[in-house]
């Protein structure tokens, strides 16, 4: 990548612009700037005050689909020779209030649309005692401020003659020489008779008139040799105060500028309405999940016929064709779905409850490769393994790509006789490490909630085991145990009473009907007062691997040793090994005793 920087006035930028020369990528979000904003940028070049470089990139190498600045209309447009890639903001307002001649459609500071036709106030423009932004004057595109509900004119702009008048000149004629010369020449005609008129001109276009003629635009121009990651990774550098520039939309405007410019952003919002339609928990997927998933599988599949290396970062995102993407995704679409009925077997049924939801990319891109064999019973049951040991391992927490490509390789030739894969042979769980789960900003604590659900656990009052229409229509939660308040009055340790070990999948109802109850008081009253008997509860209770004994017993110490080797198990379970450290010095110190059975 190379660049350069360089100088062009102001005009010439703004011809540029009105010619096509100069254009958008369609990945550029609209115009936004406010009415105050574009006053503030007209009053900074007529004092030629600095307003920060902008930068521009050589079209060619890089096919992105053009857009024409607001204000522009060309038919046919032409190919530009420069996009913007930072700048759009201050380039636009510049363009429309100096240049277009039009009317600008913008905003007020309360953010009502509005129309706005702007003028320098000579007279403040040249008093050096007066705020120049107080000089910029904005009015309605009838170019009257009309007050009492328009029965009071306050400034009528509407004649030239009025302009000349109230010596106001309108900032469309900066830069038109003919119209501006035409302009003067009648305010000079109005003012014959004063014979200060022609030296306040004079000192007028000395003073600022000039200085717009004069002003040049600070430019960082990057040339055609600069590769999509690299214009990638400046954008999102130097657009710090727009929207940040993903992969999904570079790739969107790529597609854009192919044959039939084919939409991605339109097929993608089809695409997540039809996965969302079932399938809750794929809310967590966006545009660019879903094109990273497209790219690990393209990149794993011509690796196996080319022995390739495998990738899905963003350089190899950047790569992908438009046939690739349309030869695969199609198969993603159908692995994303796998996945989270894979998922909801594992009682996670929404993004809320997702433990990593960059974790889905691989799963998703192996359920596409695999197809129907991830219904296999065995092949299932090694995807979940991995799965877990991802989760409760807590390996998806970082940059993740390199491990999307480590795995695809793994779990497949797994699945097909071969080695276990590194996700699954790292996966490690120090037992103390329960103590610390304390919310949903653990993945581990979000998994160790779906395996209480999966284990088979039914609500305490109604016995109902959760599955996806229980967990919506009862809203179930993760809730407290042994109740917060009843903990703190007894001043038990919070990393102890807020931790997974106190916690319980619950409907809001149950939740409710506990209270802040000691657990025999609330224990005793769901008895009585929902007619439950004290066996079918205790079956509800152990549903949840609760201790039955210690918890009508009020006693918490004990509930949570036993309830941590309960977890424990299940977490052996699910990853296929042993965890260490069950009597290690350190969790006997933190949980008052070995945690073995």
């Amino acid at each position: 990548m190379s660049f350069r920087t360089v100088e062009p006035a102001l005009k010439d930028v703004l011809d540029d612009i009105a010619k096509g020369i100069i254009q958008l990528p369609d990945f550029q979000r609209g115009w936004v700037w406010d009415d105050n904003h574009i006053k503030s940028l007209i009053a900074s070049l007529s004092m030629s005050y600095p307003i920060g470089a902008v930068m521009f990139l050589e079209a060619g190498s890089v096919p992105f689909k053009p857009r024409l600045f607001e204000g522009v209309s060309l038919q046919p447009a032409p190919k530009p020779k420069i996009f913007v890639l930072d700048g759009q903001q201050r380039l636009t307002s510049m363009y429309l209030s100096l240049r277009s001649g039009l009317s600008v459609k913008t905003r007020t500071e309360k953010g009502a649309e509005t129309h706005r036709v702007y003028f320098l106030n000579m007279i403040k423009c040249l008093d050096q005692t007066v705020d120049r932004e107080d000089a910029i004057v904005s009015v309605p595109e009838s170019l009257k401020i009309i007050s009492n509900f328009g029965y009071k004119i306050e400034l009528d702009l509407s004649t030239p003659e009025l302009q000349y008048a109230q010596f106001m000149c309108p900032t469309s004629l900066i830069f038109d020489p003919t119209g501006y010369m035409n302009w003067k020449m009648g305010f000079a005609k109005y003012h014959a008779k004063n014979p200060d008129a022609a030296m306040f001109l004079m000192k007028f276009d000395q003073e600022i008139w000039l200085r717009f003629q004069q002003f040049k635009v600070p430019v960082i121009e990057l040339t055609q040799d600069t590769p999509r990651e690299a214009v990638c990774q400046v954008f999102e550098k130097v657009n710090t105060g727009g929207v940040t520039l993903t992969v999904f939309e570079l790739m969107t405007a790529t597609f854009a500028a192919d044959v039939g410019e084919f939409s991605l952003r339109e097929d993608w919002d089809a695409r997540k309405e039809r996965l969302i339609a079932k399938y809750n928990v794929l809310e967590a997927v966006d545009g660019t999940n879903f094109l990273t998933a497209v790219t690990l599988l393209n990149s794993y599949r011509r690796h196996l016929k080319k022995q390739t290396t495998v990738s899905c970062k963003r350089a190899e995102v950047l790569k992908i064709t438009l046939q690739e993407f349309k030869d695969q995704q199609s198969l993603v679409e159908l692995g994303f779905k796998r996945a989270a009925e894979l998922l909801a077997e594992e009682k996670i049924f929404d993004a809320r409850s997702l433990p990593y939801a960059t974790q889905l990319i691989p799963l998703a891109a192996i359920c596409a490769h695999l197809g129907n064999r991830t219904t296999e019973h065995g092949v299932k049951q090694s995807l979940l393994r991995w799965y877990w040991s991802g989760v409760l391992g807590e390996q998806y927490g970082g940059a993740n790509e390199t491990r999307f490509a480590m795995d695809i390789q793994d779990v497949v030739g797994w699945v097909n006789g071969g080695l276990e894969p590194r996700t699954v042979r790292d996966a490690n769980f120090a037992p103390v490490r329960l103590l610390t789960l304390q919310s949903r900003l653990s993945a581990a604590y979000k998994g160790l909630a779906a395996l209480l659900m999966k284990h088979g656990g039914r609500d305490f009052i109604s016995g109902t085991p959760i599955d996806i229409n229980s967990y919506f229509n009862n809203a179930i939660d993760i809730h407290h145990v042994f109740p917060r308040s009843w903990c703190e009055n007894q001043k038990s340790p919070k990393e102890k009473w807020n931790s997974v070990i106190n916690k319980a999948p619950l409907a809001a109802s149950t939740n409710r009907f506990i209270g802040g109850d000691a657990p025999s008081l609330y224990l005793s009253r769901i008895q009585k007062v929902k007619g439950i008997n004290s066996v079918n509860l205790d079956e509800f209770l152990s549903s949840h691997i609760i201790p039955v004994q210690q918890l009508r017993s009020n006693d918490f110490d004990g509930f949570i040793r036993l309830r941590a080797i309960s977890f424990l198990n299940l977490i052996e379970q699910a990853i296929g090994k042993t965890i260490p450290g069950r009597d290690s010095q350190e969790t006997v110190k933190a949980f008052g005793g070995f945690l073995i059975a």
